[in-house]
């Protein structure tokens, strides 16, 4: 078969054997298209969030442990050192911006386990009796870049589906609130790279038969129509799909996991480390690839459920623990801030992966590389031990939408609560010795930048200036 660059449809598939292959765009295309997709091209912005749960290692200053495995960095500003829980960040340091003293006013006085349902909407979900939500940060976005694209927002979590009112396994709500179902199994976000337009290719691709196979004359013909660094960028390109299916294939065996809801400390369960950190890897080169494809522009990963509660739990068997709630509950333990600290870090190693990724892939018919025109989002609703205050957040990319990076945003004032949970009142529960400010001012600015006229979001009191 011989492929014609100007054969290939707007959303730019290979196609054969019914199976269509989302390309990247290529220099080579720009001749073909028209002057509206060229320009929606170089004006193309994308947003990702990532949330975890149980809060972070928060040792006290006094503390032996608060040198290295304090989660929030030493210093202020440009000045600052980053701990052994985010130190795989540092070759990222100038691509971004760690944030503390901010917090939804709305849900400071809820258990820190209540609060993953409002960490994108800033809603007062409240910790008991009536339950409403609101529109999510990305779903704001996707009303208006989910137009552009075939997927209008990627929505992803370990657990999947959306859980319980203050249970979620979902980060995205529409606009009545309504909480959007997460995709939790690899197999069936690496299906929405790829059309089956006929049962013969549905079936190939449930037996798990590369996707490549039965395009692999047309990849030859086509290669031979691009230009040398479109040539390079195909064979890369494809090189990561072939890569995601090997992925894919291995996160098999992690969604077989069987799942206890109560007292699984007893089980001796058949998990190796490769399970758990092979399915995160997926996840985010699944998200890669949608990125690259333009598949979509916007995306959220709740990558574990807050209480302990579903297969998220076992992420922490990557390195070498049997449960991530517990290590949020054993600091007051011998080595429990170290432990506690080296799961952190895994979870900083991955994201720096993917974070890197990025940035070492050109932005295709655009300018710099694809995380100056990405934003990402990591964090979660609760920082020490249960508390809703003072979230742990980390803004990576978007240098092209204007975003300064290279700093710590401390707007904490006075000293942060931390420390073991020793009994009695727990953290949530104290009187706060200062004010955070709202994590909505953030959400404006980021709106304002990816591109949507807003002024307000949830309970904001401005844009922030400072990112």
């Amino acid at each position: 078969m011989k492929t014609d660059l100007n054969s290939i449809d707007r959303r730019r598939f290979l196609r054969g054997a019914g199976v269509a292959l989302a390309l990247p765009w290529f220099e080579s295309f720009t001749k073909f298209a028209s002057a509206a997709e060229l320009t929606n091209l170089g004006k193309r912005k994308r947003l990702a969030c990532f949330y975890i749960p149980d809060g972070v290692p928060m040792p006290l200053a006094a503390d032996p442990a608060y040198q290295d495995w304090s989660w929030f960095p030493h210093g202020s500003g440009p000045n600052f050192t980053l701990t052994k829980c985010l130190e795989p960040l540092e070759p990222l340091r100038h691509d971004l911006t760690v944030l503390a003293g901010f917090s939804h006013p709305a849900a400071r006085n809820i258990h820190g386990h209540s609060n993953a349902d409002q960490f994108l909407t800033g809603a007062a979900t409240g910790g008991r009796g009536d339950y409403k939500n609101s529109i999510s940060l990305d779903q704001v976005f996707a009303a208006q870049a989910g137009e552009d694209t075939r997927v209008a927002s990627l929505i992803m979590s370990t657990d999947g589906g959306t859980g319980s009112p203050r249970g979620a396994q979902t980060m995205s709500y529409d606009r009545s609130g309504r909480a959007i179902p997460a995709e939790h199994k690899p197999k069936r976000i690496f299906d929405l790279l790829f059309a089956k337009s006929d049962e013969e290719a549905a079936r190939k691709l449930a037996q798990s038969q590369s996707a490549l196979d039965d395009l692999l004359e047309d990849t030859r013909s086509l290669r031979k129509l691009l230009s040398g660094q479109d040539q390079v960028t195909l064979d890369q390109y494809l090189q990561s799909v072939r890569d995601t299916e090997l992925r894919v294939a291995k996160a098999r065996r992690w969604m077989n996991i069987p799942f206890a809801s109560v007292n699984v400390d007893h089980l001796q369960l058949d998990v190796t480390p490769e399970d758990p950190r092979n399915y995160l890897q997926t996840m985010y080169e699944l998200l890669y690839l949608a990125f690259k494809t333009d598949t979509t522009r916007v995306a959220t990963y709740q990558i574990g459920r807050e209480n302990g509660v579903g297969i998220s739990d076992y992420l922490a068997r990557a390195v070498g623990f049997k449960l991530t709630h517990q290590l949020s509950h054993a600091t007051k333990e011998p080595g429990g801030w170290q432990n506690f600290g080296i799961y952190a870090r895994f979870h900083s190693e991955e994201f720096a992966r993917f974070a890197t990724k990025l940035k070492s892939t050109p932005e295709s018919g655009g300018e710099g590389n694809m995380l100056d025109n990405t934003l990402l989002l990591f964090g979660s609703a609760s920082s020490a031990f249960h508390l809703s205050r003072n979230y742990p957040l980390i803004l990576a990319g978007g240098k092209n939408m204007g975003f300064k990076h290279g700093q710590f945003l401390n707007r904490v004032k006075g000293t942060a609560a931390g420390g073991p949970w020793l009994g009695g009142k727990e953290p949530y529960q104290l009187e706060a010795t200062y004010e955070d400010l709202p994590l909505a001012n953030l959400y404006v600015t980021m709106l304002q930048r990816l591109g949507v006229q807003t002024a307000s979001f949830a309970g904001s009191t401005g844009a922030l200036a400072d990112v």
